[in-house]
């Protein structure tokens, strides 16, 4: 059920600006729950729980993977579709520096520092997502369309089951 009262985060701000509708949910975060906490206590798909990772090529340039919460990223695939050595996960205070949020609450809006934005492409093909609003314990519903409103997304297909 969606809530009426929750927190104002400099992702639900940019959702604003740009025009995107959302419902807002609230639940209680588990540390390392994950999407398989979310969807539970949202009582939703976890295959709609989509999850914001931040990750870096060996170069050290940042970027943005927006996964299905029960798939994981073919970090190889990933590197041949960008053209790099490699990529792979940025360590939690790296990932908290470039994007402004705690890890476990990272939202691809309103971010620090600009990243490309990389999206599962079936994840675009799904009626409504949930994806994190900028802090624990707080998803958005959202039309998967919308987030070229507010994102430079680059559809790709990197899905592996987890």
């Amino acid at each position: 059920m969606a809530q009426k009262d929750y927190p104002k985060t400099q992702a639900i701000r940019c959702l604003l600006e740009h025009g995107i509708e959302f419902e807002p949910f609230t639940y209680k975060y588990e540390e390392r729950g994950g999407t398989r906490v979310s969807s539970r206590e949202l009582g939703v798909e976890e295959h709609t729980v989509v999850k914001t990772l931040v990750m870096e090529t060996d170069a050290g340039d940042p970027l943005i993977v927006l996964m299905h919460g029960d798939k994981e990223v073919s970090t190889k695939q990933l590197a041949r579709i960008l053209g790099v050595k490699s990529v792979s996960p940025c360590d939690p205070k790296a990932a908290n520096r470039h994007s402004g949020y705690l890890v476990g609450g990272t939202s691809p809006f309103g971010v620090k520092r600009a990243m490309p934005v990389y999206c599962e492409a079936s994840i675009l093909e799904l009626d409504k997502i949930y994806i994190n609003g900028g802090t624990r314990g707080f998803l958005i519903r959202i039309d998967p369309r919308d987030l070229s409103k507010a994102l430079n997304v680059t559809a790709v297909n990197v899905a592996v089951d987890g």
